[in-house]
């Protein structure tokens, strides 16, 4: 039996800087940053004010029945917004397929932070009797995978991985490890997160790892570079419709490209700092390198995890040179997060999109606001412009608080 391809025939994207693949795709590709302050609540007592909203969102726009929205907590509204437009862009009519061939990996770092944080409050201030029923099933963060699949009646595997910002990767790994495997054909697959809350601006504000460049938000994500002071929050959700070749062959599906090769690992170090010599993160790149059958001088473009944050920028440029060599110095980086903010468990499921449509326009998104580029950063990591290369070999990398690492290898498609 020959080995199972798997390759990407759809893509769904919500982002601060587009809710469509072609807004997403242009903004990015002009350095467009997606950050402004916060309208959700009033930020006036936070030491940070602003992120990555996404804006004109109405979720009844996605769903068969539009009541079905005030079911669910916005990172939920979110993934099946974008699971509905990756199936719509695959073309894919899943009426026409064996149900228990199709499955769903949709995941989130927080999960519905909203819905317990609304819910808690009633809890407080009213009584016990006036929490919603559904407060449980609305904020588990498995619960937009179950919702994705009962939307669209798919009945094949289906899980939700919660690894902190390395989330979207590891639900699109697992997704093309199961379809390896036999065990589906197609796939949803990606993260989704909402989180941009009262409790997650505090929490990861007081625990110093946000920007604080409140006068002038739209340059305050800016990885790799001297002035860099924190990340920024973003939300939205990325999700890809995988598929096993021969099957997306036989129904001519439009490929963007194979998913080549995954990798994963640990830190095993700290509960928020990466390892500092990039151990972990090395080795989950040599893994993905390992399984796509490739040599570390075939990598073009690496979008990489590229927080803005100042230990993690540093670990990560050691991470990619102990992986690639010599190579690292010619090989071109950026991280997109310099635009959208860091979108944590959907983090992965974005930038997974931002890879596919490099290779496929021959076009690398800038690392915008690198003004003044960190000694210790000292790759080429296209500041500020978008920079035409032929890409085909793209390694996209995600790591997460707790030390969890996942890299993805994507390569342009050839039969």
């Amino acid at each position: 039996m020959s080995e199972r391809r798997v390759v990407v025939t759809g893509m769904g994207v919500l982002s601060p800087v587009g809710n469509d693949l072609s807004t997403f795709w242009e903004h990015l590709t002009h350095g467009k940053s997606g950050i402004g302050p916060i309208t959700a609540f009033d930020t006036s007592e936070y030491s940070c004010t602003f992120g990555g909203e996404v804006r004109d969102f109405d979720v009844t726009n996605y769903l068969k029945t539009p009541k079905d929205g005030k079911r669910m907590d916005r990172y939920t509204q979110l993934s099946m917004a974008a699971a509905k437009l990756a199936l719509d862009d695959s073309g894919l009519d899943v009426s026409s397929i064996d149900p228990y061939r199709i499955g769903v990996i949709a995941g989130s770092g927080i999960g519905g932070l909203g819905t317990l944080e609304d819910n808690h409050k009633k809890l407080l201030e009213r009584n016990p009797s006036r929490v919603s029923p559904l407060t449980i099933p609305m904020m588990i963060a498995n619960i937009a995978s179950g919702q994705i699949a009962m939307e669209h009646g798919l009945c094949g595997p289906n899980m939700s991985i919660v690894t902190a910002c390395a989330t979207a990767n590891n639900c699109i790994g697992e997704a093309w490890r199961m379809i390896k495997f036999g065990d589906a054909d197609y796939f949803i697959a990606g993260g989704s997160e909402a989180s941009i809350r009262p409790m997650g601006l505090s929490g990861f504000g007081n625990m110093k790892a946000l920007s604080k460049r409140n006068d002038d938000p739209q340059r305050a994500s800016r990885p790799f570079d001297v002035g860099r002071d924190g990340f920024v929050m973003g939300e939205g959700a990325g999700i890809m419709m995988l598929e096993e070749l021969e099957a997306a062959k036989a129904r001519g599906a439009r490929i963007y490209c194979e998913l080549a090769g995954y990798g994963v690992s640990a830190d095993a170090y700290h509960l928020t700092s990466p390892q500092p010599e990039g151990h972990g993160a090395s080795n989950c790149m040599n893994m993905a390198l390992k399984h796509a059958k490739l040599n570390p001088e075939e990598v073009d473009y690496v979008n990489a995890h590229g927080t803005s944050t100042p230990v993690g920028d540093v670990c990560e440029t050691l991470a990619i040179k102990r992986s690639l060599g010599d190579h690292a110095k010619k090989t071109i980086v950026s991280s997109t997060k310099s635009m959208t903010g860091h979108l944590l468990g959907a983090a992965g499921g974005v930038e997974f999109a931002a890879c596919a449509l490099a290779m496929r326009d021959g076009i690398i998104p800038p690392t915008i606001n690198l003004e003044d580029q960190d000694p210790q950063c000292d790759l080429d990591y296209t500041p500020n412009k978008a920079r035409e290369a032929k890409v085909d070999i793209a390694l996209s990398n995600s790591f997460g608080f707790g030390g969890h690492n996942a890299s993805i290898i994507l390569r342009r498609y050839e039969d």
